[in-house]
């Protein structure tokens, strides 16, 4: 005999002879499949709009005559807007329906990376790639919270590893499109491409991802604390980018910078202690393993985003290869994170554990963000290969494994926050990372140019308003020069990352380990759904009126949320 529940705006929930009364049926293997199918594409979009340029930038900056501060702010400008966006979409997604919300994230990422291939200048381009970010945001943190809905933690290793790959997959095939794209028919084409995509993914969602209704409820949004946050955080990074170039770091200006940031963020934090429903929820820091996931995710950020940024730029002025070939020459580390994510997303799933294995990522992100910090402009390619492969590695066991630890501590009504702020700090991590290495970088080669050049009898030479150049357009001994300061700035950019990977390692010991949970957060939600219309009929009947097989289940029940009771006490102290 089967049963069939029913709620408002959602598809039918069947359940069959084997499922347990009373308990939410969970989605079957193909369910999952074709639902996963349309958060992944959609992940695929928002990797692909930002990877699909990182080998292309060095081509595009120097056709628009853009500086190398142009250049960090091309990527900055990405990484600032989804940053500030990323809580925004995850309360969103605690209060309306996600289906929804991932859909406009799409729209948004696709017409503003069209409007970005249509840029006449690095500024247009900035501003662009800047509205690209809100939507990447939306896609950052919906994806994720996406598959905690439908998915439960224990199975979730598995599926997260299949992000990974994704992720994976986007952050290689972006490169060498782009690369590709920029050599046959013109860098505009690297932010035209990924439309169809987008199309499909919108589709997909709607076909597929079928969710249960959100609960009404009626909650202002925290207007002031998105402003205040957004306000703190921009003043930060243009902090970091301008002190040293535009004013010096001990100036009155970039005192005046630093510290009205630091006291607008002082008071986003005053507001939201106050407020009804905050962007981001200071009682998510009560949780010891949000906190640590959160420091952990903030230093991968900046050793991932601070360094493989500046990827292309070693491999094309430094070693002097071509947009396609720089693409091609990041498989290494995109293979490592591919073969960890899968591999060890499967290994979770089949054993229950995961710290052990973030362990060796956080140790596999130290090491080689450490030997990728002896390189120069000779170092044998083979052998940066191997480099790479251990940071991907190390990549592929970190990331998403934090948010599966701290997802699995979170109720379902704080999934959508909990997951973004996470995410919110990663790509926080990842600006600062951008800006400030960005800015360092750029202090070496002009230095490095400028020595070198007076070495060759060439007085107050350097690079014309610190523009990127184009090496093969050089003669032999200035492009000499300038490739033995790429080449020693990015490896400095590499060896200042790697202590920052520590915290990551030092985050994961602190972890203490939860045992997995077994349901999804539909199952959750269904559940929660469930037990309120029961409450709300009087539907609560005492033992003596219990059926045997209504007394066992019920026995089941408590057994479940004593579990439950003892994983949350296991947390450790609050912080």
């Amino acid at each position: 005999m089967s049963k069939t529940t029913e709620t408002a705006g959602s598809a039918p929930v069947t359940t069959g002879d084997e499922h347990v009364p009373g308990e939410p049926q969970q989605m079957t293997h193909r369910q999952v499949l074709e639902a996963l199918s349309g958060i992944l594409l959609g992940m695929f979009v928002s990797i692909l709009a930002t990877s699909v340029v990182s080998s292309s930038l060095p081509v595009i900056l120097a056709d628009l005559k853009g500086t190398q501060t142009a250049f960090t702010w091309v990527v900055t400008a990405t990484l600032l807007t989804t940053t500030i966006s990323t809580p925004i979409w995850g309360k969103l997604a605690d209060l309306v329906n996600r289906k929804t919300l991932i859909q406009i994230a799409l729209v948004i990422t696709v017409i503003s990376a069209a409007l970005a291939g249509a840029s006449q200048s690095s500024g247009t381009l900035i501003l662009f790639r800047a509205f690209q970010g809100i939507g990447a945001g939306g896609l950052t943190a919906l994806a994720t919270v996406l598959i905690a809905d439908i998915i439960s933690p224990r199975e979730r290793g598995k599926y997260m590893g299949l992000m990974g790959a994704i992720m994976a997959v986007g952050m290689v095939g972006g490169p060498l499109l782009g690369g590709a794209l920029t050599d046959s028919v013109g860098w505009r084409w690297n932010f035209f491409v990924g439309i169809p995509f987008a199309i499909a993914a919108i589709i997909t969602l709607q076909r597929t991802l079928k969710l249960p209704p959100m609960p009404k409820v009626r909650v202002r949004l925290d207007y002031w604390g998105a402003f205040l946050l957004s306000v703190g955080i921009s003043g930060l990074l243009l902090w970091v980018t301008f002190a040293g170039d535009q004013f010096a770091w001990g100036s009155w200006q970039s005192v005046a910078m630093a510290a009205g940031s630091v006291l607008v963020l002082v008071l986003a934090v005053w507001v939201e202690s106050r407020v009804e429903a905050p962007i981001i929820p200071l009682s998510l820091f009560r949780n010891r393993t949000v906190v640590l996931a959160v420091i952990g995710s903030a230093a991968v950020g900046i050793a991932l985003f601070g360094t493989s940024v500046f990827l292309s730029q070693y491999m094309q002025v430094a070693r002097g290869k071509s947009a396609t070939v720089s693409g091609l020459l990041t498989i290494p580390m995109i293979a490592g994170q591919f073969i960890a994510s899968t591999g060890i997303g499967t290994l979770i799933t089949r054993t229950g554990r995961y710290k052990r294995f973030m362990l060796v990522g956080a140790v596999s992100l130290t090491v080689g963000l450490a030997l990728m910090g002896t390189i120069d402009y000779h170092t044998n390619m083979a052998l940066i290969g191997v480099y790479l492969f251990v940071v991907g590695v190390g990549m592929g066991m970190l990331m998403q494994n934090l948010v599966l630890a701290a997802q699995n501590t979170l109720s379902p009504k704080e999934m959508g926050t909990g997951t973004a702020t996470i995410a919110f700090f990663r790509t926080l991590g990842g600006a600062m990372g951008v800006a400030v290495l960005g800015a360092i970088l750029g202090s070496r080669i002009t230095t490095d140019v400028t020595a070198g050049l007076r070495s060759l009898g060439v007085e107050g030479g350097g690079l014309s308003g610190g523009t990127i150049p184009d090496v093969s357009t050089l003669p032999a001994p200035v492009r000499d020069v300038v490739e033995k300061a790429y080449g020693a700035g990015v490896a400095e950019i590499f060896l200042i990352a790697a202590p920052l990977a520590l915290i990551a390692l030092i985050a994961v010991i602190l972890l203490k380990e939860i045992p997995l949970g077994t349901k999804s957060g539909v199952q959750q939600r269904l559940e929660e759904l469930g037990h309120d219309a029961a409450d709300t009929a009087g539907a609560v009947r005492n033992d003596d009126d219990l059926t045997a097989e209504e007394a066992e289940v019920r026995s089941n029940e408590s057994a479940d949320d004593a579990t439950r009771e003892e994983a949350a006490a296991s947390r450790g102290p609050k912080v």
